[in-house]
């Protein structure tokens, strides 16, 4: 699926140092007094003045263009359970995923297939060749492979020419746990719930479980 391309192996080092500018910015703006929980609290309001139909609708698309999807899924239960009830936002959530992966599959295979065929080869990525016997595990290596961002995970399924019913089913199943755990996590943080902040992370270690599972049992025996 992917060549040990130098571009490629830059993305790790690329997530790391997003992560380390705003582990800096935060411990900056402790030591300069300001409150977190006052400014977690401002954007939480911004989200809810927004509401539900705006939150979910731009869930749907933004992922598609590069936005991680945990920039939704983690705000989303704090901001809108009051509202909806945490399965209602879980089931949103969810709906807010299908509609993104029609519309990944859609740009992939016909609206920008040029440019996305020309991105992959930039960063070192190769469209696998899929026929009616390897459908199936392409989906399978492609989603449960770690590091590679979901949305390029679309991508490469698409410009493959994956079936649009099998793309759905792999896609939409492979990222249900993390976003239900992600929903959940996000919950429990944000409101301080210790008890729902380990049903959250207990959700994710399970679907970590369940890929590391599958990668064995299915993949290594597929070949």
């Amino acid at each position: 699926m992917s060549s040990p391309a130098p571009a490629a192996k830059k993305l790790p080092v690329v997530k790391l140092a997003i992560v380390a500018v705003i582990g800096l910015a935060g411990v900056v703006l402790v030591l300069r007094g300001v409150n977190l929980r006052d400014l977690v609290e401002q954007g939480l309001g911004l989200i809810r003045s927004a509401g539900p139909w705006v939150y979910f609708s731009a869930m749907a698309v933004l992922p598609a263009l590069g936005v991680p999807m945990m920039a939704f899924t983690i705000p989303a239960g704090e901001a809108f359970a009051s509202q909806m009830g945490l399965g209602g936002v879980i089931a949103a959530t969810l709906a807010a995923i299908a509609v993104n992966l029609v519309l990944t599959y859609w740009m992939a295979r016909y609206a920008l297939r040029p440019v996305l065929t020309g991105l992959l080869k930039r960063y070192g990525y190769s469209v696998p060749k899929v026929t009616p016997e390897n459908r199936l595990m392409i989906a399978l290596v492609v989603r449960l492979t770690p590091g590679t961002p979901f949305p390029l995970q679309g991508y490469i399924l698409g410009l493959a020419e994956v079936p649009f019913r099998l793309f759905m089913i792999v896609s939409w199943l492979a990222v249900l746990p993390w976003a239900v755990g992600a929903v959940v996590l996000g919950r429990g943080v944000l409101n301080g719930n210790f008890k729902t902040v380990v049903i959250g992370v207990g959700v994710i270690v399970a679907a970590m479980a369940a890929v590391h599972f599958v990668r064995k049992r299915y993949l290594k025996r597929e070949g």
